[in-house]
């Protein structure tokens, strides 16, 4: 049983309190292929930016960036050394490197230009790990963070060769500054429940593209665990969605149960589109989504 305020539980609450309805009329196959900062892949479901997976299974973090080159996704990468990702973008994988808010801005500038050096899709941080949950600032692996600025966030930005990413933005207002900065995309989550009680991404989603529109890419995490959750992220304004835990479970079978379990997502979400009228990604629209009310 879950905790009072488990955030968690909350978002997979709403998650199911959303109902679709068919268009089977002028349907067809449909496509998942999309477009991303130039380059092309074969679903919207991308893995999440985790880190340490070592211990899941050999070469874990190697191995979770071939399961997803191999599926045609996109590949986002957590806490890494230099060499790990240098091996990591060697792979094939098209990934995205997100960092944490480090005290020290010298290790932040030096991770944006070894991803621009090594040819990383975009580069991003991580900004829930800023305070801990003591209202201090937080230590990560022994790392000191600290919160940014506004001012900092446009220096990442214009230091960076490749799309900038910001993670964990949970709010209109942060969404607003992340658009005036340039930043190139957000990922609207709450990093696992890491505060108690946060609002469900699915459930600021909608307001947060409205307010920023077609300025930056939206993608979403936190509890997605199947092709009918990628539709729904979808459906609501995402252009994309990060995949995390449910991936990690398979990836004790490799790179290669990765792989087969993004694509066995992606059927599911094909099978949703079709009996829901969608052709193509850009054809999915809030219109099909009804909230439970009994």
């Amino acid at each position: 049983m879950s905790k009072p305020g488990d955030s968690n539980q909350i978002t997979r609450d709403y998650f199911d309190s959303l109902l679709l309805e068919t268009r089977y009329w002028d349907s067809d196959l449909p496509s998942t292929q999309m477009e991303l900062f130039g380059s092309e892949f074969q679903t919207p479901i991308m893995t999440a930016a985790l880190s340490h997976l070592h211990d899941v299974c050999d070469n874990g973090m190697i191995a979770f960036a071939e399961g997803a080159a191999a599926a045609g996704a996109v590949h986002w990468v957590g806490m890494s050394e230099e060499d790990e990702l240098e091996n990591i973008i060697s792979t094939g994988a098209k990934t995205v490197k997100i960092m944490k808010p480090h005290l020290d801005d010298g290790v932040i500038f030096q991770k944006i230009e070894h991803a621009n050096v090594h040819h990383a899709l975009a580069v991003g941080m991580d900004i829930d790990h800023c305070f801990s949950g003591e209202g201090s600032y937080d230590v990560v692996c022994g790392l000191p963070m600290h919160a940014k600025t506004m001012g900092n966030l446009r220096e990442y930005v214009n230091a960076s060769a490749v799309p900038f990413i910001v993670k964990g933005v949970l709010s209109v207002k942060d969404a607003e500054k992340c658009a005036e900065a340039g930043v190139k995309g957000i990922v609207v989550s709450h990093h696992h429940g890491i505060m108690p009680y946060s609002v469900p991404p699915l459930m600021v989603l909608p307001e947060i593209k409205k307010a920023v529109g077609n300025q930056m890419k939206l993608f979403v995490d936190c509890g997605i665990e199947s092709g009918i959750d990628v539709f729904k992220a979808l459906a609501l304004g995402a252009d994309a969605v990060c995949v995390g835990r449910n991936l990690m479970d398979v990836l004790k079978g490799g790179g290669t149960a990765v792989t087969k379990r993004i694509l066995q997502m992606n059927r599911e979400l094909m099978g949703v589109m079709a009996r829901t009228g969608a052709k193509s990604l850009c054809e999915i629209d809030s219109s099909v989504i009804h909230f439970r009310t009994f």
